[in-house]
Order: C-alpha cells, then structure tokens, then sequence
C-alpha cells in the first residue's frame, strides 16, 4: 500500500537550506527510495573540460568529485496528480540511475548531471523536453536479498554510448551525523541542479527536502561502465552512502 504523504508539509522546516525557498509554488514531486551514494575523487582540471564553462566546478580540498546515484523512484508527478483516484495516468515509479558532478552558478551550489539513465520511456521524454536534462533509456532491476538492495542497469540510448551497472549496496550502523563543512555535506546537501538550455542559457531547477538521513554503507560493484560514455574513468573505491528514503519537492525552471 502507497505511502500518503502530505507533500505541502514538506516546506515546513525548512532551516536547513542554504537559501530561501522559492516564493513562487512548487511544480512536481518524487520520492527518492533505496538510494546509494557512489563518490569517487577526480582531478579537477578532468573534469573541468567536461561541464559547461558557464558554470563554476566545485571542488573540495581541491578535487573534484564524480558520483553514482543508483536509487528507485516513486511518486513522480506533477502537483495534486497523486491524489486524484481515477485519473490517469497516475504518479509514475521507476528505478533511476545518476551521473553528477557539483557545480556552483551565481553563488548557489548544485548539481550537474552528466547523465540520468531512467526505466521509463515516457519519464524520459518529458524531463529531456521540460527540463533540459540528459535522460537516457535503460533496462534496470532492482531486488533485495537478506539485506542487500541488488541494482543492475543497462543503457539503451542511442543518444549515448553504452553503461552497466551491476552493484549491491546495504546500509551499516547508525544513521550518520553530518555536518556542516564536511565532505559529506558538501556532498549530499545540495538544493538544486543546473541545465543549459537549448538557446544556450543556464537554468536552475531548485528542489526542497527534509535534511538527508544517511547512513554508511558498503557497496560491492561487479560492472561498472556508465562513466565511460562521458569519457571518465573511475579509479579505486568509492566513499559510499545508503539512504532509505526521502521525499522531494521541485519547481519549474528558474530563468
């Protein structure tokens, strides 16, 4: 049985964030569910020739950072769709696949998205036409087994060149205490993504949660190929975190 979420409740704490809410009202919601958090230190000149010179690479300590965020989605809709018995079609749910890396634009710290490879065509389309995002076809399955989320993903885009994924991942222990200025943070802890559009423009496209619970995981990877399209290479092993679950807001595109 669906969870029932009282999504406008989400706003009410909100002191957390590094800047205000939007003024104008949010757009669309998600849930975020059996998340892991892949981080892998790159070198920062790397990955400079390959985000937009618009756009300022964050670093920490220097280094750039590239992350995989394997995770399923639910409840992804527009405003009010979710609570509409009858109507369709209803809030979609898929498994979703993320390759980012950190940004700042205008002295506000996001994400960049190299590639976001999702199991569901329509979910696809509509955010590479109303958000300017790279959204990829993919074949993925997700299970648990004593414990392990178990997460294998295909691409199948033409749009791109191919990336596997074959990983299983488990949370560990208390959640964890993040704090301000830590790498984890500075990680996790961030209210927006940014996109070029197709005249060339920077966009933000804020979101809002509750702060992140985490958790430190461990994280095995049998396959994994879905940087090598963006011609990345991930060397050594990766910081890794779990998260069970999070509910998001978002908004339209700001200009």
């Amino acid at each position: 049985m669906s969870r029932r979420i009282d999504w406008d409740a989400l706003t009410d704490v909100n002191s957390h964030r590094p800047w205000p809410l939007p003024s104008r009202p949010w757009l669309m919601t998600m849930s975020w569910l059996d998340l892991l958090f892949a981080h892998w230190s790159i070198d920062a000149t790397d990955l400079r020739q390959r985000v937009p010179s618009a756009l300022e690479l964050d670093t920490f300590d220097g280094l750039g950072y590239l992350s995989l965020v394997p995770f399923r989605m639910e409840h992804v809709g527009p405003r009010g769709l979710g609570w509409l018995p009858g109507k369709l079609p209803g809030p979609r749910s898929f498994p979703e696949l993320n390759v980012r890396t950190y940004v700042t634009h205008q002295g506000k710290p996001g994400v960049w998205f190299f590639s976001l490879d999702a199991a569901d065509s329509l979910a696809v389309w509509g955010a590479r036409m109303g958000f300017h995002l790279p959204y990829f076809n993919a074949e993925i399955t997700v299970g648990q087994e004593d414990g392990w989320t178990i997460y294998n993903s295909r691409r199948c885009d033409r749009r791109l060149g191919p990336g596997d994924l074959e990983a299983r991942y488990r949370p560990i222990g208390d959640p964890l205490v993040v704090r301000p200025g830590s790498l984890e943070y500075w990680l996790t802890e961030r209210y927006c993504l940014y996109v070029i559009d197709r005249r060339g423009r920077v966009r933000r496209g804020d979101i809002h949660h509750r702060p992140w619970s985490i958790y430190q995981a461990e994280a095995e990877f049998v396959t994994n190929t879905v940087a090598e399209a963006h011609g990345l290479e991930l060397v050594g092993e990766p910081m890794v975190q779990f998260a069970q679950q999070l509910d998001v807001l978002g908004w339209w595109l700001d200009s």
